[in-house]
């Protein structure tokens, strides 16, 4: 069985878009398809998550528009990465998947599953928030340092942007970037200059204050489970906090001393929780 290191990239068009993609895991089962987060391509995904998801059900990785590897330009609002997201998913022939979304990724998760209710039977959504949600019209002052700071190698980034400073959250974020640097052949191209405009410019635009803003959140009917870490200064805990209250089905869990990356940090626990969830009959 291919696995998240030996699956091959593969292509398809839609909406004249030529979209990356790799496919793994369990034939014959719902697919889960994972959305990714800011700037982030194929191979920013653990393979400690991916792989586990891969033992009971079908899992499927892509760039949206104008990211690694697929064609096209990053759409400037969420909704347009959501109507890519749909077109890539039905260029693929499936009638009904999962869908998870971390961070950015969790914004056009929504969209997509509030477009397509019939396309997207569950949803899983990490590390994310709501529109004009808590410290979401900008970068969080924590992100801005985050992201403004240099880093050597350039991927420990990620042991700040993901996980928080204690010594265990730390030591969890040396072992995930060990399986994030797995993948040798066929990596994905990283995102060009013109990805994080963007998505900033996306990013903006929901998150801008408005009335009555989680109001929308009651259109989303799926069975919705909603993970954070207790610590995320990227996008505030609280914001799932919020996701669970105003979606009519949803669910909570938040891992202990973790931030951003909580999945990340206890990757075979938020493997356990989200097979469980969506084994679960959604009656």
């Amino acid at each position: 069985m291919k696995t998240h290191q030996t699956a091959p990239t593969q292509y398809v068009e839609a909406n004249g878009i030529r979209f990356a993609y790799r496919r793994f895991g369990k034939p014959g089962t719902i697919p889960l398809v994972l959305h990714m987060h800011f700037t982030g391509t194929l191979d920013h995904w653990d393979p400690a998550i991916t792989d586990g998801f891969a033992q009971d059900r079908e899992v499927i990785l892509f760039d949206n528009a104008g990211i690694g590897g697929s064609s096209g330009e990053v759409p400037t609002t969420i909704e347009g990465m959501a109507a890519d997201s749909a077109a890539f998913i039905r260029a693929l022939g499936l009638g009904q998947v999962d869908a998870l979304g971390f961070s950015l990724g969790g914004l056009v998760a929504q969209t997509l599953a509030i477009a397509e209710p019939v396309l997207v039977r569950k949803l899983v959504l990490v590390g994310t928030g709501p529109r004009s949600g808590e410290g979401m019209a900008t970068l969080t002052p924590e992100a801005q340092r985050i992201f403004g700071a240099s880093y050597e190698p350039a991927d420990h980034l990620w042991l700040k942007v993901f996980f928080t400073d204690s010594p265990a959250s730390q030591a969890a974020g040396h072992a995930f970037l060990e399986r994030f640097r797995q993948r040798q052949a066929d990596r994905d191209p990283e995102a060009n200059d013109k990805v994080a405009p963007a998505q900033l410019e996306a990013l903006g635009k929901w998150g801008a204050p408005r009335e009555n803003p989680y109001d929308y959140l009651r259109e989303l009917k799926q069975p919705t489970l909603v993970v954070n870490g207790d610590n995320d200064v990227i996008i505030y805990t609280v914001n799932s906090l919020i996701l669970q209250k105003h979606i009519p089905n949803a669910q909570l869990i938040l891992y202990p001393d973790a931030n951003h990356g909580s999945q990340y940090q206890y990757p075979q626990r938020f493997v356990r929780n989200t097979s469980t969830f969506l084994d679960l009959d959604p009656g």
